[in-house]
């Protein structure tokens, strides 16, 4: 008796993580602790001075915010523009790379408008399960 093939799906390898899912290093990069909030702040209002990223972003540190523009500058995402001025002046802006993520936040926040109600009941529903 002759066995069939296995399909390709059912057959097991080592697979590089960033292989078995693409948008990995993406989701790494956007959706970081602070970084969407950000993103989010700086398409929302422009241009913004450190401070007035920190007002918006009230639950950010300054050291926090310090490093998250640092790596969203060095992703390409967000562009430092420093005024060479007395007191010299730092601004944040989103860069085109950055604004090209706008669709994506849209469709998130449709998707959150229409579905984290039923996320909560959902939670609601495994919380009040006995020995949970």
């Amino acid at each position: 008796m002759r066995m069939a093939a296995k399909p390709a799906w059912a057959t097991r390898t080592s697979v590089d993580p960033e292989s078995a899912c693409p948008i990995g290093p993406v989701v790494d990069i956007v959706f970081s602790r602070w970084t969407t909030p950000i993103l989010w702040s700086l398409n929302e209002h422009g241009r913004q001075r450190f401070v007035e990223l920190e007002r918006r972003i009230s639950t950010i540190t300054p050291k926090v915010l310090t490093q998250r523009l640092r790596q969203l500058e060095r992703d390409g995402l967000v562009v430092r523009t420093y005024h060479p001025e007395v007191p010299p002046r730092v601004e944040y802006e989103i860069s085109e790379l950055g604004r090209s993520l706008a669709p994506l936040f849209a469709h998130l926040a449709e998707w959150a408008a229409v579905n984290l109600e039923q996320v909560e009941r959902a939670r609601h529903d495994y919380d009040a399960q006995p020995g949970r």
